[in-house]
């Protein structure tokens, strides 16, 4: 098993090329610029006033890679035979990288293109480590799970880039989806480092690190975004070190897993309803009613005066909020999840809170019952309507 140190050295080792390869591109950006730079200031779902850089991913992707080729404990790693694994799992994520690359360049990549390369990166990773999972905890599913193998392949795939998308619908403020990657990696890491995993403790490690070092770039005046291609790489990164930590653990619940995760899932899940359900358009059609909208509109610009000089800061506030709250689920699902019944109640905790902040700040008034809260778009609400906010 790795020591703390090592751990700590790997992590700095990937914030380190992380960090480089960000600073590399933000000074670089007058050659590449016209393909890299975030132009579209007055997008939906856009809150930054300047073009940016938008392909953030690749630092992080270089910071994963400078540290697995520079490794802290290469003997612990080569006497287990799982430097293979390391490089096959970047490998199974360059579907689902490239498509978000593409599309931070060329802006012309769609929705479902995107979904599919998710899914294919999944595939892959069953294939080439045979990353699929073997239970859900669930009476009945995990004997079809054992009966049949496509069953589990599948479902592992919907599961991995679900997850991976779900990374790139809370990336809408500087510091959002790359604090929610690292707080989440570095609880399962914990788990994984608790269960004697060295290989997915040393995964985590990886991406908390090279998340860390693009985060000095990003948070808090956003001079480097994460774009699409970071956003599905970690996390698909996220995804499988999940995955992999339940299979290799079969005394760590699929539940507690999840529950560390719950924050992004249930936001697509909810985007995913609240657009084909309640307002009869695409599921992949933007909109400024994300959870984390509602934090800028709602909380943040009524809190901090505008500050054309620093208009970063309001937009950095919002991840202060989301952080607390990633982070305050993710400790109760490490401590208390151990059981499936306590990590069913940190989810349901969780989404019993996601309910009922989401209607207070939409409505202007708690509302705790799920029918209504549900189908609470419908009716006409009792605050100014969103589109009339700052």
């Amino acid at each position: 098993m790795m020591s703390g140190t090592d751990l700590v050295g790997t992590a700095t080792v990937a914030a380190i090329g992380s960090f480089t390869a960000s600073v590399l591109i933000v000074l670089t950006q007058g050659w590449h610029g016209k393909h890299s730079l975030d132009k579209d200031v007055a997008g939906v779902q856009k809150f930054h006033k300047i073009p940016v850089p938008r392909i953030g991913g690749i630092a992080v992707l270089i910071g994963i890679l400078i540290a697995a080729i520079f490794p802290m404990s290469s003997q612990t790693f080569s006497a287990e035979g799982e430097w293979a694994g390391l490089f096959m799992l970047v490998l199974s994520g360059m579907p689902a990288f490239l498509a978000g690359i593409i599309e931070d360049v060329t802006k012309k990549v769609s929705v479902k293109a995107r979904l599919i390369a998710t899914f294919s990166s999944a595939l892959l990773a069953c294939w080439l480590l045979g990353a699929y999972l073997p239970r859900l905890d669930m009476w009945g599913v995990d004997a079809l799970l054992h009966a049949s193998p496509l069953a589990a392949i599948l479902i592992t795939a919907v599961a991995v880039g679900g997850v991976a998308n779900s990374i790139n619908i809370i990336d809408g403020f500087n510091g959002i989806a790359g604090s929610a990657v690292g707080i989440m990696l570095a609880a399962l890491g914990f788990v994984s480092w608790n269960a004697g995993d060295a290989f997915v403790t040393y995964l985590a490690v990886l991406g908390v690190g090279a998340t860390i070092g693009f985060l000095f770039m990003n948070y808090p005046t956003g001079r480097l975004f994460l774009g699409d291609g970071g956003a599905y790489f970690m996390g698909f990164w996220l995804a499988e070190v999940a995955v992999l930590l339940v299979i290799r653990n079969p005394e760590i619940n699929t539940w507690q897993v999840l529950a560390v995760c719950a924050y992004p899932v249930i936001e697509v899940l909810y985007s995913m309803y609240r657009r084909k359900i309640i307002r009869k358009t695409s599921p992949g059609a933007p909109d400024r009613l994300h959870l984390h909208t509602l934090f800028y509109r709602r909380v943040v610009c009524q809190l901090l005066p505008r500050n054309d000089e620093k208009p970063w800061i309001r937009n950095a506030a919002v991840a202060c909020i989301t952080a607390t709250w990633i982070a305050a689920i993710a400790l109760l699902a490490v401590m208390l999840g151990d059981t499936v019944p306590s990590a069913l109640a940190v989810i349901g905790v969780n989404l019993v809170c996601y309910i009922a902040i989401y209607t207070r700040l939409v409505r202007g008034h708690w509302c705790l019952n799920p029918v209504v809260a549900l189908g609470f778009l419908r009716s006409r609400p009792a605050r100014p309507a969103i589109r009339e906010l700052p």
